[in-house]
């Protein structure tokens, strides 16, 4: 990979000098960053994971109306965010969600959502 690094360094810095060198710049300051998947075992060099656990909002975004307000959003954002942490570590949303308005009716903290065993990646 060496080799492959080298070159590819040389074409970032050699971008970030041209007329839109606008992503050239802010890949070069990641760039330790870049090659992280062949120095780390069991580091992806795709960003898949990434995709896969975003689309579920980008479904919601295309096949709805959007919110009307500042509050809509932030829950928008916080479901999403609930939903796709919990079925990473394979428990039950509904569960949760009723656990977590019991909590809030009683005057409550919401029942945590760090997990309590490492979760696998991949």
């Amino acid at each position: 990979m060496r080799p492959m690094r080298i070159e590819v360094g040389d074409l970032l810095r050699k971008g970030a000098t041209c007329s839109h060198p606008g992503t050239c710049r802010d890949n070069l300051k990641c760039e330790a960053a870049l090659w992280t998947f062949a120095d780390v075992s069991g580091v992806e060099p795709t960003n898949n994971l990434a995709e896969r656990q975003i689309r579920p909002g980008v479904l919601w975004r295309n096949g709805s109306f959007g919110t009307q307000s500042a509050a809509g959003s932030r829950f928008v954002e916080r479901i999403i965010t609930v939903v796709s942490t919990l079925k990473q570590q394979d428990r039950n949303v509904l569960d949760y969600l009723a656990d977590a308005c019991e909590a809030a009716n009683r005057g409550r903290s919401a029942p945590s959502l760090l997990p309590t065993e490492p979760i696998p990646i991949g």
